[in-house]
């Protein structure tokens, strides 16, 4: 790989991001509503505060968080601030910093989805395989229907049915929650298993929504590599079958997969906000549907940015990493 490829491949990473802060930047400001007055509202009928000055008290606090400023230096000022990667402080949680409520919930989400994501490609990448292979175990056929109907079901329907069932009927597991209520968050091993017992539903929900995905897509490349002359040429040199499944027709049909990996693995940071919601998980997700319901600006703006960077690194990565995955991937020019 020549570095000018690599220079190249940097530069439309952040072309990219550019242009994803300035969506970012635009969007929230097309909705016709004034985060600052509908906070303040919502304060008023809860009972919170006075209606008298509520207009001098929004004056005063779009000066503080800078919206009365013209919109190109809101746009300047937002530009550098995303550079360093800080957010503001949160509209609806003043004044905790958007990027330290993102830091907290990051490691539920990162922990839950990480997990969850490596455990259903596992899986489901071997399953399509031997599905696939003709000399494998008549049975798994009839696991393929099943495998259909469930990359068909939203996560958040099969969690609503995980939580009747295992939760709310037979109480096997937590309803919701990241832990029991009332214990202290600390890297302790009782409140490490309290945590992982917590998220046994979540992460169930996941796994078996993704599974199917991952076992179809591992099928139809499967298929289409068994077709391949290097597999009939294999046969014919008499190598055993298991080394043809695992170095030939295995190893082949990864490289679709392990794209779509990356690019998995790079949404995990946005959370899966409905499962988190059903479940009251703690994790970015969550954070992210309080944000829009209170249009809490900073606190969306810093999510999805982090989200967008995350992507874009994952690709980054998986871009450079190609050549040593496969070989005959060049990207110099001939």
């Amino acid at each position: 790989m020549n570095l000018g490829y690599i220079i190249r491949r940097i530069g439309v990473f952040l072309v990219i991001m550019w242009l994803a802060a300035t969506v970012n930047f635009v969007m929230p400001r097309l909705a016709p509503v004034n985060p600052i007055r509908e906070k303040l509202l919502q304060a008023v009928t809860f009972g919170g505060a006075g209606k008298t000055d509520m207009e001098r008290v929004v004056q005063v606090y779009e000066e503080k968080f800078g919206l009365n400023q013209p919109l190109w230096r809101q746009y300047l000022r937002y530009l550098g601030d995303v550079a360093r990667l800080d957010f503001g402080v949160s509209i609806a949680n003043f004044p905790s910093r958007v990027i330290d409520i993102i830091m907290r919930a990051l490691p539920w989400t990162i922990g839950l989805l990480l997990l969850a994501t490596l455990l259903a490609f596992g899986l489901g990448t071997l399953l399509g395989a031997l599905i696939a292979w003709p000399r494998a175990p008549g049975f798994l056929n009839y696991l393929l229907a099943p495998l259909l109907t469930l990359s068909a079901v939203p996560f958040y329907l099969l969690g609503l049915i995980l939580v009747y069932f295992l939760a709310f009927t037979f109480k096997i597991f937590p309803l919701s929650g990241g832990y029991t209520l009332g214990a202290i968050p600390k890297l302790s091993w009782s409140f490490l298993m309290d945590a992982a017992w917590h998220s046994v539903l979540p992460a169930l929900s996941i796994i078996l929504a993704s599974l199917g995905t991952w076992a179809i897509g591992m099928r139809g490349m499967m298929i289409i590599g068994l077709e391949e002359d290097y597999i009939t040429f294999a046969e014919a040199k008499g190598i055993k079958d298991r080394d043809i499944f695992l170095k030939y027709a295995l190893r082949n049909a990864l490289l679709p997969q392990t794209t779509a990996l990356a690019l998995s693995l790079g949404y995990i940071v946005s959370g899966a906000v409905l499962v988190e919601v059903v479940f009251g998980y703690p994790g970015v997700g969550t954070v992210l549907y309080r944000a829009i319901q209170t249009f809490d600006y900073f606190v969306i703006y810093g999510v999805v940015i982090i989200l967008i960077l995350a992507i874009g690194l994952a690709t980054l990565v998986m871009d450079l990493l190609y050549p040593l995955l496969d070989p005959r991937i060049t990207y110099q020019r001939h």
